[in-house]
C-alpha cells in the first residue's frame, strides 16, 4: 500500500493537469501500457486487488503498490460520476511532441484513424478503445472535441495509453495516403488499405468537412442494406479496421 502525501491532497494538487482514470478498467489498462500514475483511490481496497487477481493478474502487485484506501465520501468528491468498481486514478498525459513523434512515424505499420469533428465523447471514446485493440497507430480528433476529454478517456476504459491520440487540424494529419469513408466512395471490399493508410470518418451529423474531403487521395464505402440511412460512428472504424487487418480486398 502506498504511503506519503494525503491521497485527497495530493488529487486535487494533480487533479488539473493530468487524466482521469475512472474505474478499475480504465487503471488497469493505463498500468499495462506505462501510463506513469501518481495516486490511486479506492473505497474497497481489498474488493479492487481481488478484480485484478481475478481479471488482470498481470497487475496485481503494481496495483497492490498504487492502490490506497479512502471513505466512500472522499472518494465521490474526487470524481464527477461514481464508477461501479469505485476505484479512479489520475495518470500523466504523455507528451503532444511523443504522441506527434509516434503519429508521424514512418514507416508505419497500421493505420490512423481520424474523428472529423465528432461530436460525441462517448463515441470517440468507443474508437479509441477499438483502434488501441486492432493496434492502430493512433486517433486523431479534427474541431473541438477534446479527445483527452474524461468521459473520452472513461468510454475508451484508459486505452489513451496503448495507442497515440491527438487533436490536429486537416493541415497538420499525418503523412500517408488518406481513405475517407463516404457513401460516395468505392465499395470497400474491392479496395485494399495499405498499412500507412490515413482513415478518415465524417461526424456523426454531417459527414466529412469540406477540407477533409479535399485532402482524401481515396473515397471509400462501407456496405450498407438500402434505405438504411448510417452505421454507428464507432460501428463504421469496426468494420474498415477489420477490413484492413484481413490485408486484401
Amino acid at each position: 500500500m502506498t504511503t506519503g502525501p494525503d491521497p485527497v491532497t495530493l488529487w486535487h494538487r494533480l487533479a488539473g493537469t493530468s487524466v482521469l482514470l475512472d474505474g478499475f478498467h480504465a487503471l488497469k489498462h493505463a498500468v499495462r501500457f506505462g501510463a506513469e500514475v501518481p495516486v490511486a483511490v479506492a473505497v474497497d481496497r481489498g474488493a479492487a486487488l481481488a478484480l485484478a487477481e481475478e481479471l488482470a493478474p498481470d497487475v496485481r502487485d503494481t496495483l497492490d503498490a498504487l492502490l490506497t484506501q479512502v471513505p466512500e465520501s472522499a472518494y465521490t468528491s474526487l470524481v464527477p460520476r461514481p464508477h461501479p468498481t469505485a476505484v479512479a486514478a489520475l495518470a500523466v498525459r504523455p507528451s503532444r511532441a511523443d504522441r506527434l513523434e509516434r503519429l508521424a512515424h514512418t514507416p508505419r505499420t497500421a493505420p490512423v484513424v481520424v474523428l472529423d469533428n465528432p461530436r460525441n465523447l462517448g463515441n470517440a471514446g468507443a474508437v479509441i478503445r477499438l483502434a488501441a485493440g486492432f493496434g492502430a497507430t493512433g486517433v486523431v480528433t479534427t474541431g473541438t472535441l477534446d479527445p483527452w476529454h474524461p468521459t473520452v478517456v472513461r468510454g475508451g476504459a484508459g486505452l489513451h495509453f496503448a495507442t497515440a491520440v491527438e487533436r490536429l487540424t486537416v493541415a497538420e494529419l499525418p503523412p500517408g495516403p488518406v481513405f475517407a469513408l463516404d457513401p460516395e466512395g468505392d465499395d470497400i471490399r474491392g479496395v485494399k488499405i495499405p498499412d500507412d493508410a490515413v482513415l478518415a470518418f465524417g461526424s456523426e451529423r454531417s459527414g466529412l468537412s469540406p477540407e477533409l474531403r479535399a485532402r482524401a487521395d481515396h473515397l471509400v464505402a462501407l456496405p450498407m442494406r438500402p434505405q438504411v440511412s448510417s452505421y454507428n460512428l464507432a460501428t463504421s472504424v469496426a468494420m474498415t479496421l477489420y477490413h484492413w487487418s484481413l490485408g486484401g480486398s
